[in-house]
C-alpha cells in the first residue's frame, strides 16, 4: 500500500493508533502514550497531545473525540437518492440543500439516479414530510431507502508506517477502552437532561488539551467522575461508536469513494452481510429496500481506496466473497463513485436529542 500523504512516521503511528479505543481517564494522553509505547512507539504524553493538535490544525482529522451514534441518540435518519435532470441540477440541489433536515448530499456515478442525500429528523414520521415537500418543491421523485439492517459502520482509514495492521487484512491500533471507570450499561432507551447537554457538548469533538473530559465537565458545570463514567458507559451502550481522531480521509488519499449495491437473495442477506462486513477496508454495510423497476438492489457495502486499482481490488474482493453464496452475475451489481460533494454538514443531534429527553 502506498499513500502521497506528507506525513512523519510519528504522525502516521497517531493517525493510526487512535482511530477507536482512546482512553476515558481522567490523564487519557499519558495512558495513550504508555500504550503505544507498549507497541514499539516512542512518544510522549505531551507529544502525543501536540501532534493531534498538528493534524488537526492542518485538516489532516476531520476532528478528535467521540463519534456519537445518532441513531441510538434519538429520531430517525434515511438515505434518499433522486434522479436531477442535468439542465436543473443547480436548481434542484440548492433546493434539497436548503433543507436544515439533509445532511450529507453526493453526486453519484449513475445513469438514473446521480444524488444521494441523508435526511435526519427528530420523529421518524417526519421523514415522508420531508420528503414529500421536496418533490413538491422540485418536480422530482425522491427513492427513500432506510436502513433494515446494519452489518457493520467503522469508517477507519490507516496510512502505511507504525500500527497499521497488516494491509487489507489486519487489525490496526490501539485499544485502551479498558482503562476506563467500571461501568454497566443499562437498557434506557432516552436520554436524561443531563446526558442531553453531554451528548450535545462533545458532538462535534472534545477539547484538546491535557485534560479533555474535566473541560468537558467544567463547561456543563458537573463532576468529572460523573463525564467519564457516562462517557464510558455510552460507549459500551453503543450511544457512542468510538472514541479518538477521526480522519479527513480525502486528506489521506482515499480519494476513490465507491459505494457498492448488490441485488442479493432476500434468504441469503443475514448470512452474507456479516461475512462482507468482516472484510476490514468495509467501512458501511446494510441491508435497504429495493424499488421495483428502478432500483434492483437491496445490499450496500461501501469501500474507499487511495487509488483507482486499490479500490477495484477491494470490490473485487467484495463480489468474491458474494461469490461464495450465490452465483453473482453482472447485472447483480453496480459501483457509483461520489464525483462531487453537493452539502456536508453532518447530522445534528439537537432536535433528536431533544425529543427523546426525559422530562425533568
Amino acid at each position: 500500500m502506498t499513500t502521497d500523504v506528507d506525513l512523519t512516521v510519528r504522525e502516521r503511528a497517531v493517525v493510526n493508533a487512535f482511530q477507536g479505543g482512546f482512553p476515558v481517564a481522567d490523564d487519557p494522553f499519558e495512558v495513550a502514550a504508555a500504550a503505544v509505547r507498549d507497541d514499539g512507539v516512542d512518544i510522549t504524553a505531551t507529544e502525543l497531545l501536540e501532534t493531534i493538535r498538528d493534524l488537526d490544525e492542518r485538516g489532516v482529522l476531520s476532528r478528535f473525540g467521540p463519534l456519537v451514534n445518532a441513531q441510538e441518540i434519538g429520531g430517525a435518519a434515511t438515505l434518499v437518492a433522486m434522479h436531477v435532470p442535468e439542465d436543473r441540477f443547480d436548481e434542484v440541489v440548492e433546493a434539497v440543500n436548503d433543507r436544515r433536515e439533509v445532511a450529507h448530499n453526493y453526486e453519484r456515478e449513475h445513469p438514473h439516479l446521480n444524488v444521494w442525500f441523508v435526511v435526519s429528523v427528530a420523529e421518524e414520521e417526519r421523514v415522508e414530510e420531508v420528503l414529500s415537500a421536496i418533490e413538491a418543491e422540485t418536480g422530482q421523485e425522491t427513492y427513500n431507502l432506510p436502513k433494515r439492517q446494519e452489518f457493520r459502520v467503522e469508517a477507519k482509514f490507516y496510512v502505511d508506517g507504525p500500527l497499521d495492521g497488516d494491509g487489507d487484512a489486519g487489525a490496526a491500533g490501539v485499544d485502551c477502552t479498558d482503562q476506563g471507570p467500571d461501568v454497566e450499561p443499562t437498557d434506557a432507551t432516552t436520554l436524561t437532561p443531563a446526558e442531553r447537554d453531554l451528548v450535545l457538548e462533545i458532538q462535534d469533538g472534545l477539547p484538546l488539551s491535557e485534560t479533555p473530559y474535566a473541560d468537558v465537565a467544567d463547561a456543563l458545570g458537573r463532576e468529572p467522575e460523573w463525564v467519564l463514567e457516562t462517557i464510558a458507559r455510552f460507549e459500551r451502550e453503543g450511544k457512542i461508536r468510538r472514541i479518538g481522531v477521526v480522519p479527513n480521509h480525502y486528506a489521506l488519499g482515499y480519494t476513490e469513494n465507491g459505494m457498492t449495491v448488490w441485488n442479493v437473495p432476500d434468504d441469503l442477506v443475514s448470512e452474507v452481510g456479516p461475512e462482507v462486513a468482516s472484510l476490514p477496508f468495509v467501512t458501511h454495510c446494510y441491508e435497504r429496500p429495493r424499488h421495483e423497476g428502478v432500483w434492483p438492489y437491496n445490499f450496500f457495502a461501501m469501500t474507499h481506496g487511495r487509488s483507482e486499482a486499490e479500490s477495484r481490488r477491494r470490490i473485487d474482493r467484495v463480489r468474491e466473497t458474494m461469490s461464495e453464496y450465490w452465483d453473482v452475475a453482472d447485472d447483480d451489481w453496480d459501483s457509483l463513485f461520489s464525483t462531487r460533494i453537493l452539502k456536508k454538514t453532518g447530522i445534528r443531534l439537537e432536535e433528536r436529542a431533544d425529543a427523546n429527553t426525559e422530562s425533568p
